[in-house]
């Protein structure tokens, strides 16, 4: 058999660790920004919830709407406007937009070099407690129209949200720029 090693066959002393004693401070001061945080978010949270907004559904609500009149009699396509305003505590989409003089989609302009262009998208959200003024410049209605329209002329609209559902509307048409 034979012997056990020891310190003096190894040449390995044994050095005592850090006791538990002086280890506490550095794992109370690791521990400190994490709780911190923790406490931070818990009082926003409770905070939020207090204003009665934590969890509220979204709330929309459309102003009358604009359709511009096209300038030349052979376009066929125009921008409809809308004002969406979200009182609620959660942001909604507006996913479809249905009216009988045409076929509607969503726009935006995209910043380039010099004006910028249009780009087509797939939906517009609201965020919660704002309004959306739609503009030429802002998220948009594209209509690919079936007929010609006439200067304040009446057009009935429905809006369908992912939250807030379907709400109508009326837009009346109008000279770009008015």
């Amino acid at each position: 058999m034979s012997p056990r090693p020891t310190e003096e066959t190894t040449g390995a002393s044994r050095q005592p660790g850090p006791s538990l004693r002086s280890r506490l401070p550095g794992a109370f001061r690791a521990a400190l920004a994490p709780l911190a945080a923790g406490l931070l978010t818990l009082a926003c949270l409770s905070l939020w919830a207090g204003t009665g907004r934590a969890g509220s559904p979204a709330e929309v609500e459309v102003g009358e709407g604009r359709v511009f009149l096209p300038v030349l009699d052979t376009q066929d396509t125009t921008g409809v406007f809308f004002d969406l305003a979200n009182t609620g505590g959660s942001d909604d989409q507006l996913l479809e937009v249905r009216t009988e003089i045409g076929r509607a989609m969503f726009s935006d302009r995209e910043l380039t070099t010099g004006a910028g262009r249009m780009v087509m998208i797939p939906r517009i959200t609201v965020p919660a407690g704002a309004t959306l003024e739609m503009s030429p410049f802002t998220p948009n209605v594209m209509l690919s129209l079936d007929r010609p329209l006439a200067a304040g002329e009446r057009i009935d609209f429905v809006l369908r949200f992912r939250q807030a559902g379907e709400i109508p509307v009326t837009a009346v048409v109008v000279p770009p720029g008015s």
